[in-house]
């Protein structure tokens, strides 16, 4: 079967992104199928694959799954990525709505730039000496120095296959704080490795980071440096909820062919 799809990255956070609205190239695909595609040396290559779909309740859905085949929670980035497609292709206009699998985003393209509209966070969860958040896919944020210098891989692993997180998974940020941005590098889940960018994980950083401050209630914007580029944060506080949550950066277009499987 010859699959046609895209190439997508938004802040070289990579996925493949297969439009199903009018035929189902993939329907229930298997793991071995997506995992094929996602490696970089026998497929296309990418962080993850997404299916977009038609939806009853808004311009599309959205279906995400991480490299190792598996379907999985919200991923912030993907989403941006997949909005910016869904208009390229005439599906929405420069706002959109989109179903994914922690509810109903909303997403304004502009030129390369897309603003994704995440779900409310009802607190910060204090593990340890760390945090514990989750901002449509459970994430876990540390605050280290010479965060450049740190081998991510190594110590996500050992955070992500401990005893607390080993059965469900969880991604890892390691962030360290320099004059006005957060710089955050992130082991994710699934990849089981370090990429270069993820949305929901700077998201809880940028979230850790209030509550970990006390900044005061209010309307707060948190800027964001990741390997693969700069991303923005934001956000109303009151307390310890916190809505009105926008992830905001580039997502562009890389290639697009097709493969067969």
């Amino acid at each position: 079967m010859k699959i046609p799809f895209q190439k997508y990255q938004a802040t070289a956070n990579d996925f493949i992104i297969v439009d199903q609205m009018k035929h189902s190239y993939l329907e229930q695909p298997e793991s071995k199928i997506i995992s094929r595609l996602c490696d970089r040396r026998l497929g296309v290559g990418a962080d993850g694959l997404m299916l977009i779909t038609p939806a009853k309740d808004a311009d599309f859905r959205m279906i995400y799954y991480n490299s190792d085949g598996r379907e999985s929670t919200m991923c912030g980035n993907g989403g941006r990525a997949i909005a910016h497609m869904a208009y390229l292709l005439g599906y929405t206009g420069e706002q959109t709505t989109f179903e994914a699998i922690d509810g109903i985003h909303e997403a304004r393209i502009v030129g390369s730039e897309v603003d994704l509209h995440m779900i409310d966070v009802n607190g910060v969860s204090i593990y340890e000496q760390d945090y514990v958040v989750d901002t449509g896919s459970p994430h876990y944020v540390t605050w280290r120095e010479g965060l450049r210098h740190l081998d991510i891989s190594h110590l996500g692993a050992s955070i992500r296959y401990s005893a607390a997180f080993e059965k469900e998974g969880i991604n890892v940020n390691f962030c360290e704080q320099r004059n006005e941005s957060v710089h955050v590098r992130t082991y994710e889940r699934g990849v089981e490795g370090e990429t270069h960018s993820c949305g929901t994980g700077v998201t809880a950083a940028a979230l850790a980071l209030s509550h970990q401050q006390q900044w005061k209630d209010g309307s707060h914007i948190v800027p964001i440096v990741t390997k693969g580029g700069k991303l923005k944060v934001s956000y109303d506080k009151v307390q310890d909820s916190y809505t009105n949550i926008w992830l905001s950066g580039p997502a562009t277009k890389v290639f697009e062919g097709v493969i067969e499987v």
